[in-house]
């Protein structure tokens, strides 16, 4: 490389350098320069932001008034449908029951003209029977108490009397009144005389 080159390069890096600084001046100038209506911009900015937060509450405020709208629409549909529920809950056992209502009927009007009163109380058995078989489909059981032992959660004891035999103590002697479970729960105590 001669002389020559390297003066025409120094000059064109001077000139680079120089265009360079140019351009940055300018640059500067314009970012000292206000831009028209960058002042109110800028003044503007916490009055947007308050907008913008004012549009954000009244869109949670909207929101929320539709779920809790929302909400009190099903905790009302839930209260109008158990009271239908609660109305109707009987009408299966009912229905199912219908026809020993009829057979009772039937045996009533049968046993005016009947002289033979064990055919009448054999009509009256079947009947149980029925009635019986029918409440039992539907989960209801007898609670077998006589001779068992005394217990407070199937058992209700109406009095003591003293046991006709050492195997009695604390079982059950007589039974007053049958109780009875629902799907294994109890819907009515065995009302019980227990021995002492």
């Amino acid at each position: 490389m001669n002389e020559e080159q390297k003066s025409e390069e120094t000059k064109d890096s001077t000139n680079g350098k120089e265009a360079n600084a140019n351009v940055a001046s300018e640059i500067n100038e314009e970012m000292a320069e206000p831009v028209a209506g960058q002042d109110s911009v800028k003044e503007e900015k916490p009055e947007d932001a308050e907008r913008i937060l004012i549009r954000q509450v009244e869109e949670w405020k909207d929101k929320y008034m539709r779920l809790y709208a929302d909400f009190d629409n099903f905790r009302k549909n839930k209260i109008k449908e158990r009271a239908e529920l609660i109305q109707t809950a009987g009408a299966d056992v009912i229905t199912s029951l219908l026809p020993v209502l009829d057979d009772f009927d039937r045996a009533m009007k049968a046993a005016e003209s009947f002289e033979d009163i064990a055919a009448v109380r054999e009509g009256f058995k079947l009947i149980q029977h029925k009635f019986e078989n029918i409440l039992q489909s539907k989960g209801l059981k007898s609670i077998d108490a006589i001779h068992q032992a005394f217990d407070t959660d199937l058992h209700e004891a109406i009095t003591n009397i003293p046991a006709e035999n050492p195997e009695l103590k604390g079982k059950v002697v007589d039974v007053l009144e049958k109780g009875y479970t629902l799907n294994d729960k109890v819907i009515r105590y065995t009302k019980v005389v227990v021995g002492q």
